[in-house]
């Protein structure tokens, strides 16, 4: 016979979702700091197969 699970604490989902939201904002910190590093040529990290002119 199924016996339905205890409710999760609303503490515990909020903690949960604040370490999720952290994550992502980390991430989109960083696709934005490579982004503005793309757009201003300055970036020494990445190889290119074409100029970059080829891209706009």
């Amino acid at each position: 016979m199924a016996v339905p699970k205890k409710r999760t604490s609303k503490s515990k989902s909020k903690s949960r979702k604040s370490i999720w939201m952290n994550k992502a904002s980390s991430i989109a910190k960083k696709s934005l700091a490579i982004a503005k590093s793309l757009m201003t040529s300055k970036s020494t990290n990445f190889i290119y197969t074409k100029s970059f002119e080829d891209y706009k």
